[in-house]
């Protein structure tokens, strides 16, 4: 029902919805000729004395013509946005261009008047905030490149919204009144205030959903194996600490109870307010739970009902539709098709999921989209948790479904600053949006290690995902960067979890091996050789050591400052000197406690009850805690049992306690592998608490403005264009990376003028598509000393290939002799601008031997990528080859960065070949792509995904 404006088509793409400071949700769209009856409402619901800091005078209401006015726009000079909650208005923005006097103007003039109105009942809410982003970027759209607000001096909360926001600004005071302009362009402070703001609203919107003081299940069926139904007995029995409420419209009249729980018919006939309602009905009756959820005020709905996206196209409309309404209550969903949430706080106690077995009270933070998986992982801490690794549980746990609202980016806010949270594991079948996880996992990480299953690359039908052109490899590359810890399954998953959840971060990769079996030492031995970590010699304590063995030996290795960690092999002992049930893990962690610093892992071989676990590996279910994978009581290793000796609750138990616990594993490469991520993230935080630079010193070269006007005058020829040869010389140029001169030589007479022009040695290159780089093919020839010897060339090249305007041959002339690379650079819709380097060759691109960093890099980073391919010592001086300049290649790099961060109309970058000299180094070929850069969402107002 919008209508068109008198001078421009509505803009839909301004609407959008966003998340307020207490968590709730609200949209912003523009005000039209169709608001007349909703701004009239809204102005009666404010109170006087807001009506009068807005317009500087008591003013009880708005007239016809004020009517007209603030709602005839023109989307362009004179524009207005209003926050909406169930369709109603709550606030309202607006701007009005104006020019140097102060008085009504239209472009070019680039300054604007803004003011808010807020409803009483809503400020606090971070309501005006949100709208000045939004508000903000609408002006950069339109050429505004300036606010000024005129504001009473005693209206210290709008003063505060315009001071806080980050901008640069200047403040004067005269007549009364306080006048501030500010510049719209971003800068660091605007855009951290914003994150900032984006994270407490986004933690706070999670925690709403997870912290309920009020759960209504909807759907509740009467006949038992209904999801509702066990949904509703799984919350009851594992202790809610809130109200509970059963809701089913099939409920006969007078009807007060179901299973104890008391029972209604609808949301609407819940006498007090409900915080949270787990959805469980058909697909085709939610529209209806949901109104009746918004009328009543629910802040967050977990909908478990399936039929949606993941069901075909009419499935994903139904899911646009339900995230659509929902919002317009302000309320956010998990789901739909989801599992459901946990939360194991003692405070809470809540279970609104369909998990078979109720999860541990522990410090680990759990995300899954799929809800099998999400079983599966539940089942294994429960599992782990309760055998021969102690105690160690979950704090709070989001299966997502379809995330078709609250996503993974969202519960990671949340986490960040979870005071009962330490580490946590993700389980990801897609990212909708790589470049903000990105930015959320390398600040999360920065604080409390992150482990990530990532999918294969497709999305499940349900999940809406942004097209990326980036390999999944090179995604799992630029999520390492970020510090997280990607690992390959489930099982690493759990594994490396554990070990962080556990136990200190290892200050390097020096292991100590001890334990009473020689072989099982040098198989770990060798596991750790892999994965790139510096054992030592397994200390062998024979098949005869006595816990007191155990113990001394810990005791020493832990002490020795030439280790950083100790794997603690054990195999069952035979003979008079087997390890008594509590010796042996008292000997162990007694030792571990002494020395609390370093991580200490044990890898065991369980021989008892083997054919039991085989067979219990048929169930998927969670094992009750009470019955881990048989062992024999009078086995020594039910020693390792009481590391944390704790029965299974008959109900939620306390939080766990933050004692050190020693994990176990089954096998020596699961141990080490978990070792050597852990090590990886350490060396990672070590890092990232000291960020490296760009040097000032790249800068004297570079001409940002001149390399601005040039890619002006190139994009009036065509919105994507590859350059030419002398236009990407002339670009590149402007940022201090020459490119070595090739001539074209369409004729052998050409060939030998343009050497001549070069002087010899040159070389004759085909560069033809099919030829380009590709001197395997014979399509290059080097070391061309002289007239005769080009001739020679040029005619065995049209020979073997075809004619010269098919070969499109060009006389070079020679570099000196190095090792050739590859630097790429290319803007990615969803995961940003990324940098990449390899080296150049068919063994590289076979091997896939190509690393990537997200632009901007720092000279830090610079370093690592050229050190982190595999076939780095090529360029270090492998088997005495002499080194080449490095330095030069880092600064390379640094250029490269520089010039698409600087202009992001270059989307893509290629120098290909690189020749790195012993000394200096040699852009042999280049080609740059200009177009309109892809929308960047990091960079504008915060908003929700839009559907």
């Amino acid at each position: 029902m919008q209508s068109a404006s008198d001078r421009h088509e509505y803009p839909a793409h301004w609407e959008a919805d966003v998340v307020l400071r207490d968590g709730g949700t609200a949209r912003i769209r523009p005000i039209t000729v169709d608001d007349a009856d909703r701004l009239v409402s809204f102005y009666e619901q404010v109170s006087d004395e807001s009506k009068y800091y807005r317009f500087f005078a008591p003013y009880p209401r708005l007239s016809a013509k004020d009517v007209h006015r603030f709602t005839h726009h023109d989307f362009v000079d004179r524009v207005g946005l209003a926050a909406t909650v169930g369709g109603e208005f709550i606030a309202t923005v607006r701007y009005d261009r104006i020019g140097p006097e102060g008085m009504p103007a239209s472009a070019p003039a680039d300054e604007a008047e803004v003011a808010f109105l807020v409803q009483d009942a809503h400020q606090g809410r971070g309501v005006a905030s949100a709208l000045l982003e939004h508000i903000g970027a609408v002006a950069r759209e339109r050429g505004i490149r300036r606010f000024a607000a005129e504001v009473l001096p005693a209206n210290v909360k709008m003063i505060k919204v315009f001071t806080d926001a980050g901008y640069t600004q200047k403040r004067s005071f005269e007549d009364g009144v306080v006048r501030l302009e500010f510049d719209l362009e971003p800068t660091d402070r605007s855009l951290a205030v914003q994150y900032a703001r984006e994270q407490r609203a986004e933690s706070r919107s999670v925690q709403r959903l997870l912290t309920p003081g009020s759960v209504a299940v909807v759907g509740v069926g009467r006949s038992p194996g209904g999801v509702g139904r066990s949904v509703l007995g799984n919350i009851r029995d594992y202790g809610f600490t809130g109200r509970l409420y059963a809701v089913n419209k099939a409920f006969p009249d007078g009807q007060k109870e179901f299973d104890g729980i008391p029972a209604l018919r609808s949301v609407r006939d819940i006498d007090g307010p409900v915080d949270l309602a787990v959805v469980a009905v058909p697909a085709e009756q939610v529209p209806e739970v949901v109104a009746e959820c918004g009328a009543h005020g629910v802040q967050g709905l977990v909908v478990l009902s399936a039929g949606y996206a993941e069901s075909g196209p009419e499935g994903r409309d139904r899911q646009r539709e339900l995230v659509r309404h929902a919002r317009a209550y302000g309320m956010r969903i998990i789901g739909p098709n989801a599992f459901g949430i946990i939360n194991t706080s003692p405070g809470v106690r809540l279970n609104a999921s369909l998990a078979p077995e109720a999860p541990r009270p522990g410090r680990i933070g759990l995300f899954a989209q799929s809800g099998a998986i999400g079983i599966a992982l539940l089942s294994r801490l429960h599992r782990r948790g309760a055998g021969v690794t102690g105690v160690t549980g979950v704090s709070t746990f989001v299966s997502s479904g379809n995330r078709a609202d609250v996503s993974g980016n969202d519960v990671l806010q949340y986490w960040y600053d979870d005071p009962d949270t330490d580490v946590v594991l993700m389980y990801l079948e897609s990212i909708g949006n790589p470049r903000k996880f990105t930015r959320l996992a390398r600040r999360t990480a920065a604080a409390k290690p992150l482990v990530v299953v990532q999918g294969a690359g497709t999305a499940p039908q349900g999940h809406a995902v942004r097209a990326t052109r980036l390999p999944h490899a090179t995604v799992s590359a630029l999520l390492r960067q970020a510090g997280v810890i990607r690992v390959d399954t489930i099982t690493e998953l759990v594994d490396t979890g554990l070990l962080l959840a556990r136990q200190p971060l290892p200050t390097g990769p020096k292991v100590a091996i001890l334990g009473n079996s020689e072989s099982l030492g040098l198989l770990t031995y060798d596991a750790c050789v892999a994965e790139g970590l510096r054992p030592s010699t397994p200390l062998d304590l024979t098949t005869a050591a006595a816990p007191e063995d155990f113990h001394a030996a810990l005791a020493r290795a832990l002490a020795d400052d030439s280790y950083d960690a100790v794997i603690v092999t054990a195999i069952p002992a035979v003979g008079e000197g087997s390890a008594g049930d509590a010796a042996l893990a008292e000997a162990l962690r007694s030792a571990a406690e002494q020395v609390p610093g370093k991580p200490v892992l044990v890898v065991h071989v369980e021989l008892g009850g083997l054919a039991e676990a085989l067979s219990a590996a048929t169930s998927t279910a969670p094992q009750a805690a009470s019955a881990p994978p048989a062992i024999r009581a009078d086995h020594p290793f039910r020693a390792l049992d009481r590391l944390r000796a704790t029965p299974a609750p008959a109900e939620p138990p306390a939080a766990e306690t933050r004692e050190r616990l020693i994990p176990a594993y089954p096998a020596a490469e699961r141990a080490v592998r978990a070792l050597a991520d852990a090590v990886q993230y350490a060396q990672w935080r070590r890092e990232a608490a000291e960020p490296g630079k760009v040097p000032e010193s790249i800068d004297a070269a570079i001409d940002e403005k001149g390399a601005a006007a040039l890619i002006d005058g190139l994009l009036t020829r065509g919105q994507g264009l590859t350059l030419g040869s002398e236009e990407t010389c002339e670009l590149l140029g402007t940022y201090g990376i020459q490119v070595h001169r090739a001539l074209p030589a369409t004729t052998a007479d050409a060939a030998v003028q343009a050497a001549a022009t070069l002087g010899y040695p040159v070389a004759l290159k085909a560069t033809a598509p099919h030829l380009r780089h590709r001197a395997d093919l014979g399509g290059v020839r080097l070391d061309l000393a002289d007239e005769e010897q080009l001739r020679r060339a040029y005619a065995e090249l049209t020979e073997l290939f075809g004619p010269p305007d098919e070969l499109r041959p060009v006389v070079q002339g020679m570099a000196p002799r190095g090792v050739d690379t590859v630097l790429r650079a290319v803007i990615d819709p969803a995961a940003g601008a990324v940098l990449s380097f390899g080296l150049a060759g068919a063994a590289s691109q076979l091997l896939g031997d190509t690393a990537h960093r997200l632009i901007p890099v720092t000279d830090r980073e610079a370093a690592t990528l050229v050190r982190s391919i595999r076939t780095a010592p090529l360029l270090f001086g492998w088997r005495g080859s002499t080194p080449v300049d490095t330095p030069a290649l880092e600064e390379l790099l640094l250029r490269v960065s520089r010039l698409v961060d600087d202009h992001p109309e270059v989307v893509a970058v290629t120098l290909e070949p690189v020749v790195v000299a012993p000394r200096g180094l040699s852009v042999l070929g280049a080609s740059v792509r200009l177009a309109p850069p892809p929308a960047r969402d990091d960079l504008g107002p915060r908003t929700l995904p839009a559907y």
